[in-house]
């Protein structure tokens, strides 16, 4: 082990030469910056993980069945579970996805789940992430690049083989296929994850295409070659926002999606990855009703705990909100990448009265959390070792099964008084070993 972290700033010299990058948009401007990686890795024994695996595919399962429900029959508005005006309220809602069944009837194919420990063991969910949720392919190419600095540390811990990513997405998009070619499609070049969605193309063997590179002809979608030859597009793994995917169904200015794609999805003849209209399972106020919706939908209780979590939508939650709004963690609930997040300690008088004021008068925009303090994990800073918060995004392929994968994106703060992981804040990435004994 010790070997392994001797090999970290080569590693990261790896990582620089390949590209592995994010970027982000500032002010009005595209910067790109390595997403900085520490050697030392997050261990998760195989008997947590078969524990974390049985909690992640319950509620991957049960938010796929919400899915299907809610853009047909909603059983779960009619059956008073989920408030209606809580549901229409929702940003992630689409209406233009109403009625439409996707190829073999899943809405989520891939499902990136964020997690924290707490120091006393027990693992909480903070948020679901299934519309185009990132970050597989840091800890793939991490882990090759490990074995290749420093081999003697995996022949010397029994650690479950990570390589196996590409092939289950493979599996997740032949399986839904309606027949055709798979393609990776990105926004380009300058997109935030672009790094990933070439990665995953050469690694699946997909075609990573824009949205220029499609044309809809008839009742399905193609993918035009360097040649001009014409190729049937059965499987598009989307790496685009819902808004964007569809000038004809949705932003009319969108000059990255495919026009006329929804018509083709609408008939059946292509399967979109993920789905157009998970967002409304991405609602932070949403998350609050998932445990009742394991109950409600697998007649289970839900094995992983959602954070203690309050709707000021409730006059009852609100009025707890209030009481004790300084010792709370206020989210937007449309909000991602760590924005939109606020601590209710960190407010001056008179900003947390305007702030409260903000929520008397939009009580569904916000859901309020206690605090957790999660534990903290050892990363290397220069020659030593400091402990500092760290998340995990766990991902579960649907295919014909509901398979948890055996690795995982560790996300760290790097400031020492942070509590907020995420790339776009500033924060770095570890590998995550589940033992295989």
């Amino acid at each position: 082990m010790e070997q392994l972290y001797k090999q970290s700033e080569v590693v990261n010299d790896l990582l620089a030469r390949y590209g592995v990058k994010f970027g982000i948009y500032k002010n009005g401007n595209f910067k790109e910056q390595l997403f900085p990686f520490d050697a030392i890795p997050r261990v998760i024994t195989k008997e947590e993980f078969n524990y974390l695996e049985r909690g992640l595919s319950q509620r991957v399962r049960a938010l796929n069945c919400f899915l299907k429900d809610i853009y047909a029959e909603k059983k779960i508005v009619k059956d008073g579970v989920l408030p209606e005006e809580f549901l229409y309220a929702s940003s992630g809602y689409l209406a233009e996805c109403e009625s439409i069944m996707p190829p073999k009837g899943i809405y989520s194919h891939i499902s990136g789940i964020d997690l924290v420990q707490s120091k006393d063991g027990t693992w909480y969910v903070l948020e679901d992430n299934l519309r185009v949720p990132s970050g597989a392919s840091y800890p793939m190419i991490a882990r090759e690049l490990c074995r290749r600095s420093s081999p003697g540390t995996f022949m010397e811990n029994k650690v479950c083989d990570n390589r196996n990513y590409a092939s289950l997405l493979k599996q997740v998009m032949d399986y839904s296929n309606t027949g055709g070619i798979n393609v990776i499609m990105t926004p380009g070049r300058y997109n935030a994850a672009y790094f990933e969605h070439s990665y995953l193309a050469e690694k699946t063997g997909s075609v990573l295409v824009c949205g220029s590179d499609l044309f809809v002809e008839g009742d399905h979608l193609y993918y035009r070659d360097y040649t001009g030859k014409k190729i049937q597009v059965g499987a598009v793994y989307r790496r685009i926002s819902d808004e964007y995917l569809d000038p004809m169904t949705f932003k009319e200015e969108s000059v990255i999606g495919v026009p006329n794609i929804m018509k083709v999805y609408k008939k059946g003849n292509v399967a979109l990855i993920n789905a157009p209209g998970n967002g409304i399972a991405d609602d932070k106020g949403i998350y609050y009703f998932v445990p009742k919706m394991i109950q409600y939908y697998l007649g289970e209780e839900s094995v992983l705990n959602n954070a203690s979590t309050y709707l000021p939508f409730y006059q009852k939650d609100m009025e707890y909100v209030l009481e004790n709004f300084d010792k709370l963690v206020i989210k937007d609930v449309a909000e991602a990448g760590g924005y939109g997040v606020v601590f209710g300690s960190s407010f001056t008088k008179e900003k947390k009265e305007d702030f409260i004021e903000l929520l008397k008068r939009e009580p569904r925009r916000f859901i309020a959390q206690e605090v957790i303090d999660f534990i903290d994990i050892d990363i290397m800073e220069g020659d030593q070792q400091v402990p500092r918060k760290a998340d995990l995004r766990a991902f579960v392929l649907t295919g014909e099964d509901t398979y948890v994968w055996k690795s995982g994106l560790t996300r760290f703060s790097r400031n020492p008084d942070s509590f907020i992981v995420n790339s776009s804040q500033g924060g770095g990435f570890k590998d995550t070993w589940v033992l295989s004994q």
